[in-house]
């Protein structure tokens, strides 16, 4: 039986995930745990723990305590946020990774997921269609600790056989959790003030295409990734992957049919830097041979679903407090 725990489960990404992981596994093999006690409330439908990535010796005993089989370790500090303390986000990003690299080494865990990004690639990267195997020169804080995370996963299941596996993910768009401190955030925020009935402040050029994804896909390469045999599983670093790419003018435009007095400026602010030094579609081909990946939605498809379920996710949020 699998004992899945979940890091940084109060997320963008973790709300989702852990939500999806008790419907494959149960109730009783999930354990949502998060460093915030409050983020407790995110999760009725499993158990929760309050628990600090950086402390390897609680995560131990957790491990060890619950006979956790698998580990989503989502915990991080995020893009924008980690250009602000560079060196604190070194700490959590790398030294939690290396504490559950080698409990899964010692442990024998089944399976590590750990979520790489685009950050990974350069200024002197193709932005078009950006390959595998692009050369990689990380400007930012966070995309240096994700190229050296990268690496010691590729190190770890070569030197010691651990199942660890990774997708180097776009910028993340849900509606299920408010934004956490990511470049791509503008492309979460930007929809709770068109249905606030405000104008919307851009910190990105309107020009600025990136490659992004909705949440649900997010969801599906991540399970399809760690459902796969290990056999199909040819990159240990991290793979590729890609949906859509857009601007955020091209959001906006997108958003307007059903608002039309919604107003959007372009005040370019640090993240801009940041999002200059991305890539504007990825190329993941090796994801679609080894695993069969194909994305769901596109932009409109994304754009007409966030805003029909975002309303009642926030009247749902206002009924509980």
């Amino acid at each position: 039986m699998e004992k899945v725990l979940v890091t940084g489960a109060a997320g963008q990404l973790g709300t989702e995930l852990t939500q999806q992981l008790t419907e494959v596994y149960g109730t009783e093999a999930v354990i949502a745990s998060d460093i915030h006690p409050e983020a407790k409330a995110t999760f009725p439908y499993c158990r929760f723990v309050v628990l600090d990535v950086m402390d390897r010796e609680r995560l131990r005993k957790c491990i060890k305590e619950e006979n956790i089989t698998q580990v989503y370790h989502l915990a991080a500090v995020l893009s924008a946020a980690a250009e602000k303390k560079p060196l604190l986000s070194w700490r959590v990003n790398m030294d939690s990774l290396l504490h559950l690299l080698e409990l899964a080494r010692e442990f024998k865990l089944n399976k590590l997921f750990w979520p790489s990004s685009i950050a990974v690639f350069g200024p002197d990267t193709p932005k078009i269609q950006t390959p595998q195997d692009a050369a990689k020169e990380p400007v930012t804080a966070y995309g240096i600790a994700k190229l050296a995370g990268e690496r010691w996963c590729a190190y770890y299941h070569q030197q010691y056989g651990v199942d660890v596996r990774s997708l180097r993910f776009p910028g993340l768009i849900g509606y299920k959790a408010l934004p956490g401190g990511g470049t791509t955030d503008y492309a979460v925020a930007i929809f709770h003030q068109a249905l606030a009935g405000k104008s919307f402040r851009s910190f990105l050029k309107k020009d600025s295409r990136l490659p992004m994804m909705y949440m649900p896909d997010a969801i599906k390469a991540t399970l399809a990734l760690m459902q796969a045999p290990k056999d199909r599983i040819s990159i240990r670093s991290s793979y590729n992957l890609a949906a859509m790419s857009f601007s955020p003018e091209e959001l906006y435009q997108g958003i307007l049919p059903y608002f039309p007095e919604f107003s959007i400026t372009y005040e370019p602010d640090y993240r801009q830097a940041i999002a200059d030094g991305w890539p504007q579609s990825i190329a993941d081909q090796e994801a679609r041979r080894d695993w069969d990946w194909a994305p769901d939605y596109d932009l409109p498809a994304m754009i007409r679903e966030i805003l029909q379920e975002l309303p009642k996710w926030i009247q749902h949020k206002q009924s509980d407090l």
